[in-house]
């Protein structure tokens, strides 16, 4: 797998993309043109001329598709407030206000035209006022538009400088539980303990030493590695990725280190286009958990900073956020290869965490309002045979095509559903209704057994199963494990039994290859089980996920194999992954010599050596009924309802 081609996926990544997958990211290179800014704005009103025919023809046609039934000011224009009457946490259930889908009686279907004809005045209406402001700035001399433009951007800097310089409220912090220590108590395990440390260090060691500031290290190349996730501009994403990490295992000098580049280096007003969903689980959730365990205020106020610059991206018609987003001018858009411009399901389902807390920490409740919306319109819409596909349009707020996944493009999705009911203290019984649903029609229609008794999760792909598992949906066994107490109808040994042949299989997926590392995607076809075939499958790229589920299986059962399952993999990571410049991945776990892609990605010190780490702990380092791990394994801590009054704050109140 060549640098350039493989895109740094953390644990819960868009896609498995390899160097000859068909799916592939390529950098956009904008040329930068010295237009005059007439011919911009002629350019612009050339646009809106576009729009206004384009609206007519794609507005939703309710005889074809089925969009959100919401009113128009709940779901079009998300910030005319509703008043709703919020419940405990402030999550609003079915009387919470909007409308509830009950059938297409006529008197629905009535409503839901009226509806669009309001939707298409609405447009109509902003396109003439847009036509007409444009035809104003037209007259005016090249000049007095410059003026105009600077004027502008002069006003826009101020307004940015005043909220990166306002204090943020003091709140009480939650009780923090077991954020050191962590000695297994006997020798041989103490001793594997340590071998994770040393693994720690070399890896940051060597990023430290040759690609200090960029986002990753290349350890071959010995510099600095970027991808188009993180904008190609060097934010640190090592850094702040292994933050938390290194304080866990006591590596204070080194944290120190990072700590001091943040204050004087970390600026996210930068033209950058970034990943919403990775700067989110990476940045804002690795700020926030050094925040916690630290107290330091640096971290805080520079996850709000970040947060600020990522609203833009909700600034959609159904407040379903783009993928992507330009940091400094706000600007969003999609990927352009996911299904004709749609959202991705792991992504902005996988907010809620990081913004329930950034509400709690900044008093603002936007960001708990926007990660709400967004749940509130997905129980609304129609899911076939009860499954989420994978994409969303943001536009029409239909689905794309009906794909879902327990893996890339799905995943996070899942577990932050069940993970926002563990944060809010296991108050937030909507979500947890919600995850269960899901869990359900995944049980009925995803996991299935091979023909030698292996249990594996499949893909859903318009009305057939594809019988193949990534490594990306190996998660799954610990997110089973950690849903089980709580489960309906009893089933809390059902599932975590279920999580137990999950670790199994991905176990397996390991063990059958030459390295002992697991391929990026295994098959269950005739009498191939848990081995890849493609090439492009073949690869493993430091990925966490095997060893996540070893970690939650082991806190839940104590089966002492789950610890030998987790050493066998470190073995083989520090045998066959580790070079002199730091660790990298490897591209054919079948091949007794393979080639390294010559990238250490940044999850490996965030999530693949801390759930090693806290395998070989004990319990009591970081308890997990005190602490919930975002999809990056991040720790942040359950908000109990007596640290969660905010004065101002609906979120909380």
């Amino acid at each position: 797998m060549s640098s350039p081609a493989l895109l740094p996926v953390s644990s819960r990544r868009l896609a498995a993309l390899s160097p000859s997958s068909p799916v592939s990211f390529y950098p956009h290179h904008r040329a930068t043109l010295r237009l005059s800014e007439k011919f911009i704005l002629l350019l612009i009103l050339s646009a809106f001329i576009t729009l206004c025919f384009g609206a007519i023809f794609f507005l939703p046609d309710s005889s074809k598709h089925r969009r959100f039934d919401l009113g128009l000011q709940d779901v079009l224009i998300p910030h005319v407030e509703q008043g709703r009457p919020a419940g405990r946490d402030g999550n609003a259930g079915p009387q919470g206000g909007g409308v509830m889908v009950h059938g297409g009686g006529e008197e629905h279907q009535h409503r839901h035209r009226e509806e669009e004809e309001q939707l298409r005045k609405m447009i109509r209406a902003d396109h003439e006022r847009a036509l007409e402001e444009a035809k104003e700035k037209l007259k005016k001399s090249k000049d007095q538009i410059r003026a105009e433009i600077q004027t502008e951007k002069n006003r826009v800097a101020q307004d940015m400088k005043k909220r990166e310089g306002k204090q943020l409220p003091h709140v009480p912090i939650p009780k923090l539980v077991g954020i050191n220590n962590g000695d297994p108590g006997d020798p041989d395990t103490r001793q594997k303990q340590e071998k994770i440390k040393e693994m720690m260090k070399h890896a940051w060691g060597n990023y430290r030493q040759y690609a200090w500031g960029h986002n990753e290290l290349k350890p071959l190349s010995r510099k600095g590695h970027t991808t188009n996730i993180f904008g190609n501009s060097q934010l640190g994403a090592t850094i702040v990725d292994a933050l938390d990490t290194l304080y866990i295992m006591g590596l204070f000098d080194e944290f120190r280190d990072g700590k001091e580049w943040i204050e004087k280096n970390l600026d996210f007003s930068v033209n950058a286009e970034v990943s919403v969903f990775e700067v989110n689980i990476r940045f804002i959730g690795g700020l926030l958990a050094a925040y916690y365990l630290s107290g330091e205020e640096v971290f805080k106020q520079k996850a709000a900073q970040l947060a600020e610059k990522l609203l833009p991206s909700f600034n959609t018609p159904t407040g379903i956020p783009w993928a992507m987003v330009n940091l400094k001018s706000g600007v969003g858009r999609n990927w352009g290869w996911a299904s004709a411009g749609s959202s991705i399901l792991s992504e902005f389902g996988t907010l809620h965490l990081e913004f329930v807390h950034l509400s709690y920490l900044t008093g603002d409740p936007i960001y708990y309002k926007k990660v709400l919306h967004i749940r509130q319109l997905l129980q609304k819409m129609d899911r076939p045979n009860g499954l989420y596909p994978n994409y969303l349009n943001p536009r029409t707020g239909r689905w794309g095509q009906h794909h879902t996944s327990v893996g890339g493009l799905g995943d996070s999705f899942y577990e932050y559903l069940l993970k926002a009911w563990l944060v809010s203290d296991k108050t937030d019984t909507e979500a947890r209704k919600m995850y269960d649903d899901a869990m359900q029609a995944i049980e009925k229609h995803l996991i299935r057994k091979s023909n030698t008794g292996l249990t594996f999760i499949g893909e859903w792909k318009n009305g057939h199963l594809e019988r193949k598992m990534g490594h990306l949906t190996c998660f799954a066994g610990g997110m089973f494990a950690l849903g089980a107490d709580g489960s309906p109808d009893d089933k809390e040994g059902h599932y975590l039994q279920l999580g137990a042949e999950i670790a199994h299989t991905c176990h397996q997926s390991y063990d059958r290859t030459v390295l002992k590392l697991g391929p990026e995607a295994f098959k269950f076809d005739g009498g191939t089980e848990a081995v890849a075939l493609r090439q492009n499958e073949k690869y493993y790229i430091l990925r966490p996920e095997v060893i996540e589920t070893y970690w939650y299986m082991w806190r839940f059962t104590h089966d002492p194999k789950y610890r030998q399952w987790g050493w066998e993999a470190a073995q083989a990571i520090d045998k066959y992954c580790r070079v002199i410049g730091g660790f990298s991945g490897v591209k054919d776990v079948y091949s007794s010599s393979p080639a390294y892609d010559d990238v250490q990605q940044s999850f490996f010190l965030a999530e693949t050596l801390k759930y090693l780490y806290l395998l070989f702990s004990s319990d009591d380092l970081l308890p997990l009924d005190y602490w919930v791990f975002n999809t990056e394994a991040h720790p942040l801590p359950v908000l109990r309802s007596m640290n969660t009054t905010l004065s101002g704050n609906v979120a909380f109140q």
